[in-house]
């Protein structure tokens, strides 16, 4: 007979994706050990690997769940209705926002890539692609000339606003003296702007 799953499974999951996400950023993927983070989930190893077999299960979990809540966001997000520059705004917004608090999975999802098998990196890489295409097919329609054969520059651009969103967590203090809104509405007046003057 088939072991029914916890009522508080998901809750459980989650807290040790968390924490193990915190472990992973503090000591890299290399010296972190399954031990350390079931001694700071405060959960036995046992009751750990029964979540996830292996460290490498636990890191792809972590970015598999931060890419997809991440997805999510931007989707819910999106509004095809609004001229592209305020849904180009939207869209870094529902980024910068769905960072706060997740600079451990992201520090996780930057420097996992050695740590995962080659079938790993490729669904990683699907949803990061996904994601991607979500902001360049806007900026495709604020300027058509970024994407000309002769001249491809559509993807250069898209990346270097992911480069300003992806960076942010490496200077970037709530409380601080800019919010995250107030950086979103920079970051996207920098793309916009900039893609004018583009050739």
């Amino acid at each position: 007979m088939a072991r029914t799953r916890a009522q508080d499974f998901d809750e459980k999951q989650r807290g040790i994706l968390d924490l193990a996400a915190a472990v992973f950023a503090d000591k890299g993927m290399e010296k972190a050990s399954m031990s350390q983070i079931a001694a700071h989930a405060q959960v036995s190893k046992a009751l750990l690997y029964h979540y996830y077999p292996s460290k490498d299960a636990l890191i792809f979990a972590i970015i598999v769940t931060h890419l997809e809540e991440l997805d999510a966001a931007i989707a819910a997000a999106d509004d095809p209705k609004l001229e592209p520059p305020d849904r180009l705004r939207r869209l870094v917004g529902a980024a910068l926002e769905n960072y706060r608090g997740a600079d451990n999975q992201h520090k996780v999802q930057l420097n996992a890539s050695q740590a995962l098998s080659d079938e790993q990196k490729a669904a990683v890489t699907a949803l990061e692609r996904n994601i991607v295409k979500r902001f360049s097919n806007i900026l495709d329609t604020i300027n058509p000339a970024l994407n000309r054969p002769e001249r491809p520059l559509l993807m250069p651009v898209t990346m270097s606003l992911f480069g300003m969103m992806n960076w942010v967590y490496m200077w970037f203090r709530d409380g601080g003296q800019i919010s995250r809104e107030d950086y979103a509405e920079v970051a996207t007046t920098l793309i916009l702007e900039g893609i004018k003057s583009v050739r």
